[in-house]
């Protein structure tokens, strides 16, 4: 995030707010990951592959038996998502979409065979998209965005670790998607995150919290 906690700035041009160093250690944690998930409009806004970039981790993965990059996800309430949208025509690992009950046949239909839909639930819940992912067999799930997304996991205290990497910068911009929205967190002056690891990358800050019980 910038510095005044903004993802992005309000044009229509992806603002890359990290460097050459913290997206390679961004690869590096992907493809340590069963799955990686971001929500529907980081689909729509950024149109992001999702993929571990690095040859070599590639082929550490497949040699493990792996899939070259995780299993990708998505959580839509609308089912507005495109069926050529990279999230879907790049890689060979499987693309699961979690979505709300009454829209599952719509959306299966105008995916077709790139991507399986399923039933998140009315409305569609992280919960029930968490239980299915562990019955698929995902141990480990990176949650790379956006607003709503990371607002869904922290304010449901569903994540166990937190790793906020913070541009020398400022967005200065009230219409630019901030990192988290309006919620009531589980995080207070009294219940505070525990911080992990403090890391200069270049001129990124990366901050590590550890949010859970899980060591």
């Amino acid at each position: 995030m910038s510095i005044d906690g903004y993802i992005d700035d309000s044009t229509e041009t992806r603002l890359l707010l990290s460097n050459t160093a913290d997206f390679d250690r961004v690869d590096a944690v992907r493809a340590e990951h069963d799955a990686i998930l971001v929500g529907a409009d980081t689909i729509r806004r950024d149109n992001p592959r999702l993929l571990v970039r690095s040859d070599q981790r590639r082929r550490q993965r497949i040699e493990a038996g792996r899939s070259a990059s995780p299993i990708k996800v998505t959580l839509t309430r609308t089912g507005n998502l495109a069926p050529d949208a990279q999230f879907f025509t790049a890689g060979d690992a499987p693309k699961l979409v979690y979505t709300a009950s009454h829209v599952v046949t719509g959306l299966a239909r105008a995916l077709g065979d790139v991507a399986t839909v399923i039933d998140a639930g009315e409305p569609p819940t992280i919960e029930c998209l968490l239980a299915d992912l562990a019955d698929r067999g995902v141990q480990r799930l990176m949650v790379e965005g956006g607003s709503q997304t990371h607002t869904q996991f922290l304010a449901a205290g569903l994540a166990d670790e937190l790793h906020l990497a913070v541009a020398p910068f400022p967005i200065g911009d009230s219409r630019a998607p901030r990192f988290l929205a309006d919620a009531a967190y589980p995080f207070t002056s009294d219940r505070r995150m525990r911080l992990i690891g403090v890391e200069p990358i270049g001129d990124v800050a990366l901050l590590r919290y550890q949010l859970s019980n899980n060591e």
